[in-house]
């Protein structure tokens, strides 16, 4: 795309906007995008690569797709793959670490950065990829530069901070269907935590890890990573320590979902029963390590795992059961995505929907990029003939 078409289209939008009387803000709110997207879009310094999502702008500003499609064909192409995935793909892609290993000793605000790191995970867990990515594009070389150069006595709390750093970054790279890069986000997350000498950070790498491996269908390798990392924790956790029985926990829920779709109903409803047994001991919900690990997060996984299995009766019953209040917008999101899977089971369409629906008013970016959704909703659109409008419309917005 030309840098000419991208300023004139943002200053398209931008008019049109104007014209309805809309701030970014409100802009941001109806099409489900975050205000730093609207301003770059609008400064002609971000693209817009995807006919569905043109369509969405368009629909917002009350004018016609051809308004904004018309001068680039190219642009209404469709692409499969999330902007927000092939921008934290660049993050991963600098070459950071040699800038930091070749630039003079500074002294980092460790506690700024720890704020950073913070934000991070909290648009992480809100599903807000979009704001995660341009948050990361800074903070990560600012990470790597303080890791390796303050005094070496002092590096295990930099170090520390991008491990966490590089656990958020994994987590939406997994989220968005793209397992080899959050593999790479993971990895350099582990190596970090070994330089900062914390085993539970580790630990969390591995819990990463197995997302990963989920994400990517190499169920071996998730039950492998998971089971060492558990076991490796299991004298921690058996001692109390509230830290490892969380991520004891995530790790054996990690489990259960790992043999749920390799079809080991058994194997994967024991590991769910030790999670809960684990979650009662530790009394109540945490967050140890961006886990949420706790009996609604025992609740979600249960849901999950009967879905996998072809038990949607299981599934619903639960769903109507939990209380989701105390967990993140992502969490719940991903709650959503398998409550509707499981109506599609019970093939009802209509239900369905409204489930993805409430789901996209909670985590629009999660919704609109996750492979599983967008398999769903093409599912949907086969089993109803003919589609409704709000299935036609949901199936614009995720590209299926």
């Amino acid at each position: 795309m030309s840098t000419d078409y991208k300023q004139a289209l943002g200053r398209k939008i931008a008019d049109h906007r104007r014209r309805r009387g809309l701030s970014q803000p409100e802009l941001a709110r109806l099409i489900g995008r975050s205000v730093a997207w609207v301003s770059q879009v609008e400064r002609g310094v971000r693209k817009v690569d995807r006919m569905s999502v043109l369509e969405i702008v368009a629909e917002a500003l009350d004018i016609p797709l051809s308004e904004l499609a018309a001068e680039a064909p190219v642009v209404a192409a469709v692409s499969d793959e999330p902007p927000e995935a092939t921008d934290l793909r660049l993050v991963l892609s600098g070459a950071h670490a040699l800038r930091a290993m070749l630039t003079k000793p500074v002294t980092p605000d460790l506690s700024a950065l720890g704020g950073e790191v913070d934000k991070a995970w909290e648009l992480t867990h809100a599903g807000r990829y979009t704001e995660l990515t341009d948050l990361l594009r800074d903070l990560v070389p600012q990470l790597e530069t303080a890791a390796r150069t303050v005094p070496e006595a002092q590096r295990a709390e930099p170090f520390e901070l991008l491990a966490t750093a590089y656990h958020a970054c994994s987590a939406a790279l997994a989220k968005l269907g793209e397992p080899e890069a959050a593999w790479i986000a993971a990895d350099r997350a582990m190596t970090a935590a070994e330089r900062a000498g914390d085993p539970l950070l580790v630990a969390a790498g591995a819990f990463r890890l197995g997302f990963v491996f989920l994400s990517a269908k190499h169920y071996d390798q998730a039950e492998e990573t998971a089971r060492t990392a558990a076991d490796a924790l299991w004298p921690m956790a058996d001692e109390e320590r509230p830290e490892a029985m969380s991520l004891w926990g995530g790790l054996t829920l990690q489990r259960a979902v790992t043999a749920s779709r390799a079809n080991d109903g058994e194997a994967a409803y024991t590991h769910l029963e030790r999670a809960q047994a684990m979650a009662e001991r530790l009394g109540e919900g945490r967050n140890d390590y961006n886990t949420e690990f706790g009996p609604a997060n025992v609740a979600l996984h249960e849901i999950a795992v009967a879905v996998e299995l072809g038990d949607a009766g299981r599934a619903l019953r639960t769903a109507d059961q939990v209380d989701t209040s105390g967990l993140s917008a992502e969490r719940r999101g991903r709650m959503l995505i398998d409550v509707a899977r499981a109506h599609a089971q019970r093939r009802q369409i209509d239900e369905a929907v409204a489930v993805l629906r409430q789901a996209e008013d909670i985590t629009p970016e999660q919704i609109r990029a996750h492979p599983l959704v967008r398999q769903l909703v093409s599912d949907l659109m086969t089993m109803q003939n003919p589609p409704s409008p709000e299935l036609r419309e949901l199936a614009q917005r995720t590209g299926a």
